[in-house]
């Protein structure tokens, strides 16, 4: 049982460096199939893109099962589903919601200095982490100034797009 846990943990984490590739790699680095729904996000954050990582995931997926085997390839992949739900839970609270906590106002700070002021650089959206060790987090001194100005990015309100997005995929699967 502590193994499948920290198998699942290990997912947990590994879905951090998927979520840095996803949107540092393949949404801004190089032009990818991802790249443009990424793009109709920048200019309007409500757009939910994510429901398009099933490609990638399913890459990982696969990948996982090849490593670790059925049962711990599934718990892996668990925990990479959970790292994906926490990103979606964050990722929606930092443009529609008052942060509840330092933690989080740090992560909306420097998602919308993103967004707002250095799209080539800051990936990161639940951690800092894989900006620091590729080199995509701007100098400190930068970033302070970057990360105030992202805190001054107002709430949005309204809705993001998921509900017409879910609708519309639910009334092409039932057409076919």
């Amino acid at each position: 049982m502590l193994l499948d846990a920290l198998i699942f943990i290990a997912g947990v984490f590994a879905w951090t460096i998927v979520e840095y590739v996803i949107h540092g790699v393949l949404g801004h680095a190089h032009r990818t199939f991802v790249t443009g729904l990424h793009e109709v996000h920048h200019r309007d954050p409500r757009a939910v893109f994510a429901l398009g990582a099933w490609i990638p995931t399913a890459v990982v997926l696969i990948g996982a099962l090849a490593w670790f085997g059925w049962v711990p390839g599934v718990i892996f992949y668990g925990g990479i589903v959970c790292g994906f739900a926490i990103y979606e839970y964050l990722h929606y609270r930092i443009h529609f919601a008052k942060p509840s906590c330092a933690a989080e106002e740090r992560l909306r700070a420097r998602h919308l200095a993103h967004h707002t002021r250095e799209p080539d650089a800051i990936f990161g959206v639940t951690t800092r982490l894989w900006d620091v060790m590729f080199g995509t987090e701007p100098e400190p001194a930068r970033m302070r100034e970057l990360a105030a100005a992202g805190a001054r990015v107002p709430v949005l309100t309204g809705h993001s797009n998921f509900g017409r997005v879910y609708r519309s995929m639910r009334s092409r699967i039932a057409a076919s």
